[in-house]
Protein backbone atom coordinates (compact mmCIF):
# COMPACT_ATOMS: atom_id res chain seq x y z
CA UNK A 1 0.00 0.00 0.00
CA UNK A 2 1.36 3.63 -0.74
CA UNK A 3 2.10 5.86 2.45
CA UNK A 4 -1.00 8.30 1.24
CA UNK A 5 -3.93 6.40 -0.33
CA UNK A 6 -6.87 8.21 -1.95
CA UNK A 7 -9.36 5.74 -3.91
CA UNK A 8 -12.92 6.49 -4.93
CA UNK A 9 -14.55 5.01 -1.82
CA UNK A 10 -11.67 6.46 0.86
CA UNK A 11 -8.91 8.46 1.22
CA UNK A 12 -5.78 7.45 4.04
CA UNK A 13 -3.25 9.67 4.85
CA UNK A 14 -0.17 8.78 7.21
CA UNK A 15 1.20 11.31 9.38
CA UNK A 16 4.60 10.42 8.71
CA UNK A 17 3.89 11.51 5.38
CA UNK A 18 1.95 15.10 6.37
CA UNK A 19 5.11 17.77 7.02
CA UNK A 20 5.19 19.22 10.13
CA UNK A 21 4.78 22.76 10.45
CA UNK A 22 4.67 25.50 12.88
CA UNK A 23 1.45 27.20 13.35
CA UNK A 24 0.66 31.13 13.45
CA UNK A 25 -0.55 30.45 17.38
CA UNK A 26 3.29 28.69 17.60
CA UNK A 27 2.00 24.57 17.81
CA UNK A 28 3.46 22.43 15.61
CA UNK A 29 0.61 21.25 13.30
CA UNK A 30 0.62 18.27 11.35
CA UNK A 31 -2.65 18.77 8.38
CA UNK A 32 -4.43 15.45 8.12
CA UNK A 33 -7.43 16.26 6.14
CA UNK A 34 -8.28 19.90 4.45
CA UNK A 35 -11.68 19.66 2.16
CA UNK A 36 -10.03 22.09 -0.52
CA UNK A 37 -6.46 19.90 -0.45
CA UNK A 38 -7.29 16.99 -0.14
CA UNK A 39 -10.57 16.96 -2.47
CA UNK A 40 -12.83 15.53 -0.42
CA UNK A 41 -16.26 16.23 0.18
CA UNK A 42 -16.07 17.08 4.27
CA UNK A 43 -16.62 20.36 5.46
CA UNK A 44 -14.17 20.13 8.74
CA UNK A 45 -10.11 19.95 9.02
CA UNK A 46 -8.46 17.96 10.95
CA UNK A 47 -4.64 18.26 12.33
CA UNK A 48 -2.66 17.10 15.03
CA UNK A 49 -0.83 19.17 16.95
CA UNK A 50 1.53 19.13 19.93
CA UNK A 51 3.17 21.55 22.35
CA UNK A 52 6.49 20.91 23.70
CA UNK A 53 7.10 20.70 28.10
CA UNK A 54 6.63 23.95 29.53
CA UNK A 55 5.41 25.66 26.33
CA UNK A 56 1.82 27.57 25.26
CA UNK A 57 0.18 28.03 22.28
CA UNK A 58 -0.70 32.18 21.55
CA UNK A 59 -3.71 33.46 21.92
CA UNK A 60 -5.85 33.20 19.52
CA UNK A 61 -9.35 33.18 17.70
CA UNK A 62 -11.12 31.59 15.02
CA UNK A 63 -14.32 32.96 13.49
CA UNK A 64 -15.44 29.33 13.31
CA UNK A 65 -16.04 26.17 16.18
CA UNK A 66 -12.86 24.44 17.21
CA UNK A 67 -12.88 21.50 18.98
CA UNK A 68 -9.10 19.86 20.71
CA UNK A 69 -9.34 15.99 21.23
CA UNK A 70 -6.25 15.56 23.70
CA UNK A 71 -4.07 12.34 23.07
CA UNK A 72 -1.66 12.49 25.19
CA UNK A 73 -0.45 14.91 27.97
CA UNK A 74 -1.38 17.41 30.33
CA UNK A 75 -2.67 21.15 29.92
CA UNK A 76 -4.51 24.23 30.97
CA UNK A 77 -7.07 25.52 28.69
CA UNK A 78 -7.90 28.85 28.48
CA UNK A 79 -11.21 30.19 26.77
CA UNK A 80 -12.87 33.23 27.04
CA UNK A 81 -10.85 34.11 30.15
CA UNK A 82 -12.00 30.87 31.98
CA UNK A 83 -9.08 27.94 32.46
CA UNK A 84 -9.47 24.59 32.94
CA UNK A 85 -7.15 21.59 33.91
CA UNK A 86 -7.10 19.40 30.44
CA UNK A 87 -6.00 15.53 29.83
CA UNK A 88 -5.56 12.76 27.52
CA UNK A 89 -9.24 11.39 26.38
CA UNK A 90 -10.90 14.76 26.93
CA UNK A 91 -12.45 16.55 24.19
CA UNK A 92 -12.94 20.55 24.45
CA UNK A 93 -14.95 22.69 22.67
CA UNK A 94 -14.01 26.37 21.54
CA UNK A 95 -17.03 28.61 19.98
CA UNK A 96 -16.34 31.03 17.41
CA UNK A 97 -15.18 33.55 18.14
CA UNK A 98 -13.63 33.08 21.80
CA UNK A 99 -10.46 34.09 22.74
CA UNK A 100 -8.30 30.69 23.53
CA UNK A 101 -5.07 29.19 24.36
CA UNK A 102 -3.47 25.94 25.33
CA UNK A 103 -0.34 25.82 27.81
CA UNK A 104 1.32 22.39 28.33
CA UNK A 105 1.54 22.02 32.22
CA UNK A 106 2.63 18.54 32.03
CA UNK A 107 5.89 17.01 32.08
CA UNK A 108 5.67 15.23 27.86
CA UNK A 109 4.74 16.62 25.24
CA UNK A 110 0.56 17.87 24.61
CA UNK A 111 -0.55 15.92 21.72
CA UNK A 112 -3.65 16.85 20.33
CA UNK A 113 -6.30 16.52 17.54
CA UNK A 114 -7.77 19.82 16.27
CA UNK A 115 -11.14 19.68 13.70
CA UNK A 116 -12.13 22.96 12.47
CA UNK A 117 -15.68 23.27 11.12
CA UNK A 118 -15.79 25.08 8.81
CA UNK A 119 -12.83 23.97 7.33
CA UNK A 120 -9.57 26.53 9.29
CA UNK A 121 -9.06 29.32 6.61
CA UNK A 122 -6.23 31.83 7.47
CA UNK A 123 -8.96 34.34 7.21
CA UNK A 124 -11.02 32.92 9.90
CA UNK A 125 -8.12 33.41 12.22
CA UNK A 126 -6.62 35.99 14.47
CA UNK A 127 -3.10 35.75 16.39
CA UNK A 128 -3.00 37.90 19.56
CA UNK A 129 -0.24 39.23 21.03
CA UNK A 130 -0.71 39.58 25.08
CA UNK A 131 1.43 41.32 27.43
CA UNK A 132 1.52 42.64 31.54
CA UNK A 133 -1.32 45.25 31.89
CA UNK A 134 -2.20 45.75 35.25
CA UNK A 135 -0.13 43.40 37.53
CA UNK A 136 -2.24 44.42 40.61
CA UNK A 137 -5.79 43.41 39.10
CA UNK A 138 -3.97 40.44 37.20
CA UNK A 139 -5.39 41.22 33.62
CA UNK A 140 -3.53 41.35 30.35
CA UNK A 141 -4.42 43.38 27.26
CA UNK A 142 -4.27 41.87 24.22
CA UNK A 143 -2.95 43.49 21.38
CA UNK A 144 -4.13 42.15 17.69
CA UNK A 145 -0.89 41.97 15.27
CA UNK A 146 -2.62 44.92 13.65
CA UNK A 147 -1.40 47.52 15.86
CA UNK A 148 -4.54 49.90 15.22
CA UNK A 149 -6.95 47.03 16.68
CA UNK A 150 -6.73 46.74 20.88
CA UNK A 151 -8.60 45.21 22.87
CA UNK A 152 -8.52 44.42 26.76
CA UNK A 153 -9.89 40.82 28.19
CA UNK A 154 -9.40 38.97 31.66
CA UNK A 155 -7.23 36.45 30.05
Amino acid sequence: MKPDQITRAQLIKDLAHCPEIVAADATFLYELLHPERDRIDIRYSLARASLPVGQSSLPHRLQTSEVYYILAGRGLMTIAGESNPIQAHQAIYVPPGAIQFLANIGDEPLVFLCIVDPAWQPEDEEVLVCRPDDKELGKKTCVYEDPGKNMSDGI
